[in-house]
Order: C-alpha cells, then sequence, then structure tokens
C-alpha cells in the first residue's frame, strides 16, 4: 500500500510541468522499486527458503556436515544491508515528495553514504566466495540427501522456477548494475554538484566493481599456484641429469629440493597439454607458462590417489589431471622468460620434418648460449599460435617491467636459470 501510494503521489508531477523533475523521479522510483525486487523476490528467497530450510535440517541432525557459509557466505549481511538501504531511501522519496516534514538527509547525502560505508564492502564480500561457492555446490550435487533439499526448495513458489545457482549470482549482478542506476538519476539534476557528486558515487561503484575484479582473479591464481604446488616435482641434480654423480654420503651436502620459492607469489597466464619431441620418441607434456617464467612438465599418472578439488573450472583437462592424482615432473630446469627465444616452424618444414603444428623453445644462458632447446607439437595450427602469442605476450610483459623497475636477484626472487 505505501508503495502505491508513493506512486500516486509522484505521478502529481506532470511532464509539463516539469519535465526534468518528472524524469529525475522516474530514476530514482527505478532504483528504489528494481532495490525492492532484489531484496524480496532474490535475496529473501535465498535466505527464507534455502538458507532457512538448511538449517532447520541441520538442527534435526540431516546434513550436518554442510557448510552454510561455503554456499551463502554473508547473505543474512546482504539482507540487512539492502532493508536498511530501501528504508532509508523511503524516507528521502517521502521528503521529496513532501510527504513529511524533511530534516532528513538529502540523496545526495544517503548514496554517498550507504555505497561507501556498507553495499560495496558487503557486495565484494559475497562475490569473492562466489565461485567457492559455485565449487562448492557442484561436489554436493551427487549427494541424493543434497539433492532432495535443493529440489524440493527450488519447487517453492518464491522461487518463480529459479534455480539455486540462479539466485546465487544475483548480487553480483546487482553490483554492476548500480552504476547504470546512479548515472542516470545524475543525468535528471540540474544543479552541477549534485550531478558531479552523483557522477563520483557512479565512479567508487565502478573502481570497487575493478577493486573486486582484481582480488578474484588473484584469490583463483591462488587457489591454482597453491594446488600445482603440491603437484608439481622437481627431482634431484642426480636423478635429472644422469651424468652427474653425488656419492650417497655427500647428498646431504646439496640444498633440498623445493618449489616453494618458485611459484609462490607467481601468477599462471596460460596451461596446457602439448607433444614434446624427445630423440625419437613423441611424448605428452604439460606447459606451465607463469609470469616470469615457463615450465615444461611430464605427466605422470596415479589414478589410484584422487586430490580434492579446488581450483576454478576453467581448464577441464586440468582439473582431470589434478583431481587423477596426476603429477607434473619438471624437465631440465625452468625457462625465465629473458633468457627464452621462440621460434615458429613454418608449414613447408613442418611437413617435411612430420611435425605439424609445431614450434621451437630455446633456452639461453646470460652469454646468448643455447643450453636447452624443446620442439613442441599442438593439436592444431590455432592452439600453436595461441601458445606463441601467450609466451610472447608474457616476455614482453616482462622485459617491459624490468627496463621499469628490474628485480632484485636475491636467492629468493630471482630464477636460478638466469643465474648461469
Amino acid at each position: 500500500m505505501c508503495v502505491s501510494f508513493l506512486r500516486d503521489q509522484s505521478s502529481q508531477v506532470s511532464v509539463a510541468s516539469d519535465p526534468q523533475g518528472f524524469k529525475r523521479q522516474e530514476a530514482i522510483w527505478e532504483l528504489f522499486t528494481s532495490e525492492c525486487f532484489y531484496f524480496l523476490d532474490q535475496l529473501m528467497v535465498l535466505k527464507e527458503v534455502f538458507l532457512a530450510t538448511l538449517t532447520n535440517l541441520q538442527m534435526r541432525n540431516c546434513l550436518t556436515d554442510v557448510d552454510s557459509w561455503r554456499l551463502f557466505a554473508n547473505l543474512n549481511e546482504l539482507c540487512l544491508v539492502s532493508f536498511g538501504f530501501l528504508n532509508n531511501l523511503l524516507c528521502v522519496i517521502k521528503d521529496t515528495l513532501e510527504i513529511t516534514e524533511g530534516g532528513g538527509p538529502t540523496l545526495l547525502e544517503l548514496l554517498n553514504k550507504a555505497f561507501q560505508e556498507s553495499i560495496c564492502h558487503c557486495l565484494q564480500k559475497y562475490c569473492l566466495n562466489y565461485s567457492t561457492a559455485l565449487l562448492y555446490l557442484d561436489s554436493l550435487k551427487p549427494r541424493e540427501d543434497f539433492g532432495s533439499y535443493v529440489k524440493w526448495c527450488e519447487r517453492n513458489e518464491q522461487c518463480r522456477r529459479l534455480q539455486l545457482r540462479d539466485l546465487l549470482v544475483v548480487p553480483l549482478q546487482r553490483l554492476t548494475r548500480y552504476p547504470l542506476l546512479l548515472r542516470n538519476i545524475a543525468k535528471r539534476y540540474q544543479t552541477e554538484d549534485e550531478t558531479r557528486g552523483l557522477q563520483a558515487i557512479a565512479e567508487q561503484v565502478d573502481t570497487s566493481i575493478c577493486d573486486l575484479e582484481g582480488k578474484v582473479k588473484w584469490l583463483d591464481n591462488y587457489q591454482k599456484v597453491k594446488q600445482l604446488r603440491d603437484a608439481l616435482v622437481w627431482l634431484p641434480v642426480w636423478e635429472r641429469d644422469k651424468r652427474a654423480f653425488v656419492p650417497e654420503n655427500l647428498k646431504h651436502l646439496l640444498k633440498a629440493v623445493t618449489l616453494e620459492n618458485l611459484i609462490s607469489h607467481r601468477s599462471l597466464l596460460h596451461e596446457g597439454k602439448l607433444v614434446l619431441t624427445e630423440n625419437t620418441k613423441l611424448i605428452d607434456v604439460y606447459l606451465f607458462l607463469f609470469d616470469e617464467f615457463l615450465l615444461i612438465t611430464k605427466i605422470k599418472r596415479n589414478k589410484k590417489v584422487r586430490r580434492p578439488l579446488v581450483l576454478p573450472p576453467q581448464n577441464l583437462e586440468l582439473d582431470q589431471l589434478l583431481k587423477e592424482g596426476c603429477t607434473f615432473t619438471v624437465l631440465d630446469q625452468p625457462v625465465s622468460l629473458d633468457r627464452l627465444q621462440l621460434k615458429n616452424i613454418d608449414q613447408l618444414n613442418a611437413s617435411t620434418s612430420g611435425l605439424p603444428h609445431s614450434f621451437i623453445i630455446m633456452h639461453q644462458n646470460r652469454y646468448q648460449q643455447c643450453i636447452g632447446a624443446f620442439i613442441l607439437q599442438a593439436a592444431s595450427e590455432s592452439a600453436k599460435r595461441v601458445w606463441m602469442s601467450k609466451i610472447e605476450g608474457a616476455v614482453m610483459a616482462l622485459l617491459k617491467l624490468d627496463s621499469q623497475q628490474p628485480r632484485v636477484k636475491s636467492s629468493s626472487l630471482w630464477l636460478e636459470s638466469s643465474q648461469i
């Protein structure tokens, strides 16, 4: 009834008498009604239908091992923030329509405070958990008891045929829509100060979204690298190079092989399976392109061991290999990108040598001497071009970064291959 009354009051402002004021009220009304829909038909459905049902089941010793935070994160906080924002916005609308005596904050003051203090922060917290929530949801789906719970909730008429996955993504969509709604309101104001103020709030939300994207990428990369750290194997020098002879009583003097200082704090840019030409054999290898070096590894399958999968679902091939417990043994040593030369094999030479879709990676020392060469074959010409483009881009980015701010050559930050 309150919403209907306000709509009637706002309609009293005619387009003819005050067209700009009418459009401004329409823009504010769109923000208010869309927030109502977001709060009542989406957030509260998630809370009252899914979260509340799960809580009730767990109180009755059902699904007690399901972690509600991993699925719904700070959903309760989202509901409180949205409800509070709606109440405050309603008061501003009443003041604007002169239904109340006024004296409260202006729309600009309300929006500035709401987005600066609560809305963006709360939504960022939820969005950072979103990819983990989807992975957790997929891991629970095969369970019959959890599947029955989800189906029962999704049959609720309040869901309007939406599935749990559809509702979980709603806060992300709402965050990206706020700048559009705010800029729509800003265009309707006549004073420059108010317009600039609303534009500044919209830009603040845009900044928050960009910051969130950076955090999500960092988190996904961290999870990837953490999983790979346990799956990568770097053999001791006496196993890697059969010409190296180290008596058993002296092996303890050599530094223990560790990948901790190699891949920690690195960004994984690209990875995938290729074929390596080794003598007269073709062997399957898996390449990991980091921001400073390239790892060429041999895949060792071990289907008896199954690792818990925590990687974001971006490369199904790598996900499956890790799930099967495969390990990746590093060939030779990491190829530092500032010591890497990339050579294309044209189609004529590729056909003559029987190596279609191939390219060469040369590993050079600091004196520009080639100390390793790897002929790699992709599944197709397009896949080869992707790999070459990714490697060239990573090399150029590293060289540009080095020209601006050279890296510190310490044992923890610099690759051994660069010190040869």
